[in-house]
């Protein structure tokens, strides 16, 4: 009975990878290619694996942006979490967050946030894409800011995020801090 507990394990150990491979595949396309690039078969073919593979794993469209948007904004939201646990200070660690978007993390953070606007037209999206700015309220609120403040600071970061993907120029960690920090203020 062991043995067959073992190969089930490695079974099912093989088939997480797959699907992990084919989700971290799903995020290059829509790094490179945008969503309108994401089918079945793009993502299977950057992956490396065969066709039916990303529909056995991922039986909609729907599904396959969801497991892609998921495993981008939990890695925003743990790099939220590690810079504010680790920072104590939890607004320099969203513009950290934010300000990482203008550099080498900007082809993630792009393709995070056209995955995010098309929660606007796809439902099955707008619980993950909720998932961020909940975790940016969760700073605003954590620094004891009304409900309104909490509203007015989530906008915000929203607006930082899409300014530092538009190319501003002049939007350093410490910009984004001190506007932030304005926000939180509530003037």
């Amino acid at each position: 009975m062991s043995g067959t507990a073992e190969r089930v394990d490695g079974r099912r150990a093989r088939g997480e990878r797959r699907r992990e491979e084919i989700i971290a595949a799903t995020l290059r396309v829509v790094e490179r290619d945008g969503v309108a690039g994401v089918t079945h078969r793009a993502v299977a073919r950057e992956a490396d694996v065969p066709a039916s593979s990303a529909v056995y794993y991922f039986k909609t469209m729907d599904d396959l942006l969801v497991a892609a948007l998921t495993a981008a904004s939990d890695t925003y939201i743990d790099q939220l979490a590690d810079l504010r646990s680790s920072q104590g200070e939890a607004v320099a660690g969203l513009a950290r967050v934010i300000a990482s978007a203008g550099g080498e993390g900007r082809a993630r953070a792009l393709a995070e946030r056209e995955l995010n606007l098309l929660a606007a037209r796809r439902p099955a999206l707008r619980p993950v894409a909720r998932r961020w700015r909940d975790a940016v309220s969760e700073v605003a609120q954590g620094q004891g800011a009304d409900d309104l403040t909490v509203r007015q600071f989530a906008a915000t970061a929203d607006g930082l995020c899409a300014r530092i993907l538009l190319g501003d120029e002049d939007l350093t960690e410490a910009r984004i801090t001190e506007t932030l920090q304005h926000a939180l203020r509530g003037d």
